[in-house]
């Protein structure tokens, strides 16, 4: 009787954290994500000492950044004495809407490293506008912190395994965005924390075994995660990878983008499956 092979796992989990839960005092929570957590929270535990690499990355901001609202107004009319007016969360920003006079760096000296700013990311391959979110995973505060029953299985494993957690902290310039942990989406030349993480990168694309990845939220930061390391794999290695389908969920409104994520992964030679289903690969 042959003993069943054993895989290393590898475990790559994108912003598990408060605020992207829906759980109360989350800030931008999305729909099932709490779930997910305790799903995957789960899975560390039963995985056991399969696991051998743990990654978390970390959306990791100031108060005041380009895709909040502290950053932008609506101008008022010195004409008529009409003071500006705040941004409201949601609102998307065009480098023409600036132009126009319909939306304003509430710091005035900012306007045309702005204007640049918007020009490249709505020239680049994804083609984003900015979306100004509301204020979340500001550095230092609750809604920044893991989700607690993961901290807790991620805990669990460092001390059964004697190693530690490599956490990724991403989207710390407040001049760029950055869903992606590998980049942002306009890098900064004077700021390497904004370029590509090579060792990041390197860790997840070398690993020799399974990786699987999950997080928050599927529409955004996963799929621009996963789909930034996809573009360095060889098939082979796309084909050791595996999406954890209930251990994400996409913002509300954003569904049909995260469908497309998955679809596009899927025709890469990349598995999906469930948190149950991933575990039966560990002992294939």
């Amino acid at each position: 009787m042959t003993t069943p092979r054993i895989q290393p796992l590898q475990l790559l989990i994108v912003d598990p954290q408060n605020d992207f839960c829906d759980i109360p005092g989350a800030t931008l929570p999305v729909t099932g994500a709490d779930a997910d957590m305790k799903r995957l929270a789960a899975l560390v535990d039963q995985a056991g000492g399969a696991i051998a690499d743990i990654v978390v990355t970390l959306d990791s901001h100031a108060v005041y950044a380009i895709e909040r609202p502290a950053f932008w107004q609506v101008p008022g009319d010195d004409g008529t004495g009409e003071a500006p007016q705040p941004v409201a969360p949601f609102t998307q920003i065009k480098a023409e809407d600036v132009r126009a006079g319909r939306f304003a760096p509430r710091d005035a000296a900012l306007r045309e490293p702005v204007l640049a700013y918007l020009d490249a990311l709505e020239a680049s391959p994804k083609k984003y506008i900015l979306m100004v979110w509301p204020t979340h995973c500001v550095v230092g505060t609750w809604g920044h912190n893991v989700h607690a029953e993961l901290a807790a299985a991620l805990g669990r494993w460092e001390a059964a395994r004697l190693r530690t957690v490599e956490k990724v902290l991403k989207g710390q310039n407040p001049m760029t965005e950055q869903y992606s942990a590998v980049r942002a989406e306009v890098p900064i030349a004077s700021d390497p924390r904004t370029q590509t993480h090579r060792a990041l990168v390197d860790r997840i694309v070398d690993f020799p075994g399974l990786t699987f990845i999950a997080g928050e939220a599927s529409s955004h930061c996963v799929a621009a995660t996963a789909e930034d390391l996809f573009g360095e794999m060889s098939a082979e290695r796309l084909g050791r990878v595996v999406l954890i389908e209930d251990a994400m969920s996409p913002v509300g409104g954003f569904e049909a983008g995260a469908g497309a994520f998955v679809e596009r992964a899927r025709a890469l030679g990349v598995r999906t499956m469930t948190a149950a289903q991933a575990l039966g690969l560990l002992s294939a």
